[in-house]
Order: structure tokens, then sequence, then C-alpha cells
């Protein structure tokens, strides 16, 4: 199984990342530098969280026209799973793989902390792993979580199946709770609380663990 994290300035998850993936494949992930053209051969992309940019502009917008992405799309159109991850989600509604767009939280808050999500899609290689309505509880820390997009975009989301994950609470204002989406053909996730951060006892939990050891298996 090889996997491989895309690196941009800034970026302050990536680390979390690689010892994540290493930790469930036993392979150490390709780190794949922002301005690189190429990709290795690889079965899972994974974008991180962080502050790409400095977050100039908006959240993920500079960091979507980076040359890597360009990449990224096209084995995204090719059906490879590619997983964005709080900036990582933003960097995909940017480079237009996910629809809906981030904004800056309900009240203007930078929220963290342990939030507990429910499982709402099981038939993505994200998801398979996990029980519909499964609670789950990953970190989230974010100034710019607020998922939004209009009701026709919102009520195809949800008819079709594609909201992944939803906030039990209210937690940055995201429209119907929803903290993590798929695009159409399902091999595209955007989520905002951060799996990487929960993936042993020692960090505060393993539900990290359970969602990328069930993404692994799915893929395989």
């Amino acid at each position: 199984m090889q996997t491989a994290v895309i690196v941009s300035p800034a970026s302050n998850c990536d680390r979390d990342a690689q010892v994540a993936l290493k930790q469930v494949t036993g392979n150490d992930p390709h780190m794949v530098w922002h301005a690189d053209t190429e990709l290795p051969p690889v079965d899972l992309v994974v974008i991180p969280g962080g502050f790409s940019y400095g977050d100039y502009l908006r959240a993920g917008a500079m960091a979507a026209r980076s040359p890597i992405i360009r990449e990224v799309i096209a084995r995204a159109e090719a059906g490879t799973p590619v997983l964005g991850i709080c900036n990582g989600f933003q960097i995909l509604t940017e480079a237009g793989l996910l629809p809906g767009a981030l904004l800056r939280n309900a009240g203007i808050e930078f929220v963290c902390g342990l939030r507990t999500l429910r499982v709402e899609n099981t038939d993505s290689p994200f998801t398979k792993g996990l029980k519909h309505g499964q609670y789950l509880k990953f970190p989230v820390a974010h100034h710019d979580g607020n998922y939004e997009a209009d009701d026709e975009t919102l009520d195809r989301l949800e008819g079709e199946g594609r909201v992944a994950f939803r906030y039990v609470e209210q937690v940055n204002g995201s429209a119907r709770n929803i903290a993590g989406v798929l695009n159409k053909q399902g091999n595209v996730l955007g989520m905002m609380p951060h799996p990487e951060r929960v993936i042993s006892p020692l960090l505060g939990g393993e539900d990290g663990a359970t969602f990328f050891r069930g993404l692994i298996e799915a893929i395989a």
C-alpha cells in the first residue's frame, strides 16, 4: 500500500498524517512538495491540515493553484482516493473537487478540542469500516471551518448520501452541521476534524486509527 501526503508552505499536520499512514500501512508515505508536478504511483493521496500559504486571500485558495494539485485532480478524476483534512478540505473546495466553501466560523472564533461526529455514509472507501450512526471523537482546530453551500447543493448532497460526517453539536456554524462531504464518485472526501490526531491512547483516543484502518482495508 503506497500513499502520498502533499506538503505546502505552512502545512502543520503533514507529519501527523505521515505518522498515521505509517502506523496503518507499515510504509512511509511519499511526502510530495507543493511545487512538484508529478505524483508517484500511489493508492491514496492525503492533503493535510495547516495554514498553507498563511491563509492569504482565502484559506486554501493559493494552495489549490499549486502545481501538484493539477496532478491530484487528475488522479482523483481517474479514481484514486483523495482525503483532504481541515486545510485540505478547504483546498479541495477551492480546487473544485468538492462543492461548497469553508467560511469563517460563526462568532468569528477559532474552535479547538475534541468534538463528536456521527457517521452518515458507509458506502465510500473512507467510511466502509464504520457503521452508520456510529459516533466518533476527533479533534477540531480551525478558524474557517463553517461549511456553506446553497440549498440546492445541500439538498443534493443529502439526497445522494454525500454527507459523510455530521457534528452532533453545533461547532462552527456549518450548514446542517456538516463536518465532511464526498464527491459524486465517492473517492474524494473533505473533512474539517482531524482523525490523524487520535491514533493512540497517548494522543487522547484511537478513533482516528479506526478511521484510517477502515480506509486502508477498503482500498486494499
